[in-house]
């Protein structure tokens, strides 16, 4: 059985001890995470999804009654059936978590609202959805903090519920009216974002890390000959391709519970941000510069990056350290 998110083939001992079929079917689907215990954890929605799901419910609702589900089709490629409320051009989604305590904005309520216009799809968001306070390398001052791929899925989702009902042309905002609360709970303010949350996904789907998934993870690093440690889907996507024969696991923020159980040599591949706050923690003090994306745009990063690497090495030599961009390309290698 293979993750279809991840790509990952489950081993067969662990597909053996989870005898629950509905649970298998979901790990299946890639909607649920399986454990080398045999317990399953299930996967959450993003705030990316939640909104697709909530801007095609209000478009539906303009020529449709009774929607109570909508089907969404995420960046991973998995088609993910959501529960909606709608009626007349608003649409509503209840943000969905699965089995990760830690998600904060679990149970927020995004809302739509569509109104037909001429042969064009407009998009807007309003209240609760944070915005940029500052330039940054991908958004400008003013900008709604919503990824390029939450976007995309925001559309995609719409132009399905176009050819479904025929319209040719709408205008959808999208709101969270919890968005200022509870985006006092996230990182929102220290990266630049400010009035509400942020809409996100580089999947789809919200991985459900617990000390279960921490341990199978751990697990699949020690049994592997050669592992690279990823931070994220994108940094997993690259690191597949710039190391085709090694085990490529997904660590997130966890690198450090997981690299101290590993012998021999270790890849760590992925975005600059939380790789090297990972290997050098003060890395932007004394830089003026609130983020690593910030200080890749200063002439001294490349230096200070390199600087990282040596004083890592220094304690962990059998540590390599590969670090590309969202593009794929290696801007730095410890080697």
């Amino acid at each position: 059985m293979q993750d279809p998110v991840s790509g990952f083939t489950y081993p067969e001992e662990w597909v053996l001890l989870c005898r629950d079929e509905q649970s298998r079917f979901l790990v299946s689907k890639g909607l649920a995470v399986l454990a080398s215990d045999g317990t399953v954890r299930k996967r959450g929605f993003t705030t990316g999804s939640t909104a697709a799901a909530a801007a095609k419910a209000a478009v539906l609702s303009l020529t449709k009654n009774c929607i109570t589900e909508v089907s969404i089709l995420t960046p991973a490629g998995i088609r993910i059936h959501v529960p909606v409320t709608a009626d007349r051009g608003t649409g509503e989604c209840v943000k969905y978590s699965g089995d990760y305590p830690g998600d904060v904005t679990a149970g927020m309520t995004f809302s739509a609202e569509a109104v037909p216009s001429d042969s064009t799809i407009s998009l807007h968001f309003g209240e609760g959805i944070g915005r940029w306070v500052r330039d940054t390398p991908r958004y400008m001052t003013g900008d709604p903090a919503v990824s390029p791929l939450a976007r995309d899925e925001i559309l995609n989702a719409v132009r399905e519920a176009m050819e479904e009902t025929g319209i040719r042309g709408v205008t959808t905002r999208i709101f969270a009216r919890q968005g200022v609360e509870v985006a006092e709970k996230t990182l929102n303010k220290m990266v630049g974002v400010e009035g509400g949350i942020s809409i996100l996904g580089t999947t789809g789907l919200v991985e459900p890390w617990d000390d279960h998934l921490e341990q199978a993870a751990c697990e699949r690093a020690v049994l592997a000959d050669k592992v690279v440690l990823t931070t994220g889907r994108i940094g997993m996507r690259y690191a597949r391709m710039l190391f085709p024969e090694h085990e490529v696991i997904l660590a997130g923020s966890r690198l450090g519970t997981i690299i101290p159980h590993l012998k021999g040599e270790v890849i760590i591949c992925g975005l600059p941000a939380i790789v090297l706050k990972y290997i050098n923690p003060v890395i932007l003090e004394g830089t003026g510069f609130s983020t690593v994306e910030e200080f890749m745009t200063s002439d001294v990063f490349s230096s200070a990056m390199h600087t990282s690497f040596q004083n890592y090495k220094r304690e962990h030599p059998d540590t390599r350290i590969v670090i590309v961009n969202r593009e794929g390309i290696v801007i730095g290698d410890s080697s």
